[in-house]
């Protein structure tokens, strides 16, 4: 029973359970928009003055970041972009469930569908999309879980993780695209009720990868770091239940104090929910 009662009071403790970071701030992201809303993905740049947000109903979202004493206060907002196809038409519904965003130093934006399993490469946000980057390798994922997250490499090597492995046992698959050929490099170990949500590769070159946790009533949220040969496994940071939202979209960059982790949550476009973008500052080395 003593054992029950300290599980269920760590479940709902608000705060960092387990932290080789330091909390930064929240920001409640809000749009008159329709469009708004679902995110799954975020990037951020370099200086961290600007950040482009993925949607899984095939939308960009681009923002300007405004801060005081390193914690965001503001976010002007663009209107958002339809994810188009070859020829500029938007991309059908069936293909644009919009899951993973990594964007390459050459400013071409990749993304990952979680039905259609497969990724697009885009020039920029604003142009059309080629031709869907698919595998016989994905035949046994999941519908609606697939390719959840997606990541990019100091090679240009694109790195995508499903959301569920098929088996509480089995662990996720690591699948990479690096000149045009699909591998399976590695898999990363599941440990416990996490299913994978976003990753990103920082600039120390180690994979980052969020995961989520649904409790009944709220989320838990925890990130893990890798090396890229899937070894040096370390946890950053765990949450309790129902300190954030639904994070699912993850971006790790330098300031001048070291790594921060920048994260945005899906509301699901229920009003219960909310858009979150949270960011941690790294200590763990």
């Amino acid at each position: 029973m003593q054992h029950f009662l300290l599980s269920l009071l760590a479940l709902l403790w608000a705060g960092p359970l387990l932290a080789e970071a330091q909390f930064v701030g929240s920001y409640h992201w809000t749009s008159h928009d329709d469009r708004f809303g679902g995110l799954s993905g975020i990037e951020v740049s370099d200086d961290g003055t600007t950040l482009t947000a993925l949607s899984d109903r095939g939308h960009f979202f681009f923002a300007e970041v405004i801060r005081e004493n390193g914690v965001i206060t503001h976010l002007d907002t663009y209107a958002p972009l339809r994810l188009r196809g070859p020829g500029r038409v938007p991309l059908p519904h069936a293909q644009s469930d919009s899951e993973g965003m990594a964007i390459g130093p050459d400013g071409t934006v990749h993304v990952s569908f979680e039905w259609t399993h497969g990724l697009r490469s885009f020039a920029a946000i604003d142009q059309p999309g080629g031709p869907l980057w698919a595998s016989d390798k994905f035949t046994a994922l999941q519908d609606n879980s697939s390719l959840e997250a997606l990541a990019i490499g100091p090679d240009g090597a694109l790195y995508t993780i499903p959301e569920r492995s098929g088996l509480a046992t089995r662990p996720f698959p690591v699948f990479r695209l690096l000149d045009g050929e699909w591998d399976q490099p590695f898999a990363i170990p599941r440990r416990g009720a996490y299913l994978v949500a976003g990753a990103d590769i920082g600039p120390d070159g180690r994979l980052y990868i969020l995961e989520r946790d649904f409790v009944g009533i709220g989320f838990r949220n925890r990130v893990r770091r890798f090396d890229l040969d899937g070894s040096g496994e370390a946890t950053m940071l765990e949450t309790g239940l129902r300190t954030h939202d639904n994070l699912e979209g993850i971006s790790v960059w330098q300031d001048d104090e070291g790594l921060r982790v920048t994260m945005v949550s899906d509301d699901n476009f229920r009003a219960f929910q909310r858009t979150e973008v949270v960011e941690y500052r790294l200590t763990g080395q």
